[in-house]
């Protein structure tokens, strides 16, 4: 073994679990189930079996899936260094921005966009608040 950590691939029950806490995170920032779907990339019917589950979903996803699942999940652990009052807290992505990057939009607008880049982008710029 050369010191590196195997990461081991994630169970389905294990990505109903983020996908659950990401699409919690999604709607309290107040975005549509089309700005969900485009953000994780995933179905409507995904998340309609998400909003119904009695505790036994599993899902299957696929590395960008987790990847943004991630993002979204990190982008609320930053916000929530730079915010305590929740209407802050969950009101901030839905708001016109006028940093450079965002250029008046909010930051839900760009995530919504669909792509990974946006996605990632986004994360950066308001993880450079927390700091």
């Amino acid at each position: 073994m050369n010191g590196a950590i195997e990461s081991q691939p994630l169970s389905r029950g294990q990505c109903a679990t983020g996908l659950q806490a990401a699409t919690l995170v999604l709607e309290k920032w107040q975005a549509s189930n089309i700005q969900i779907c485009n953000i994780l990339r995933i179905s409507r019917s995904t998340i309609s079996r998400t909003k119904q589950d009695n505790g036994q979903l599993t899902v299957r996803l696929d590395p960008d899936q987790m990847k943004r699942i991630s993002l979204i999940l990190n982008i609320h652990a930053a916000l929530r260094t730079i915010f305590d009052n929740p209407k802050n807290l969950y009101g901030f992505p839905s708001l016109a921005n006028q940093n450079d990057f965002f250029n008046g939009r909010s930051p839900l607008e760009i995530m919504s966009q669909g792509d990974l880049i946006s996605l990632y982008e986004t994360y950066r710029r308001i993880v450079a608040m927390s700091v």
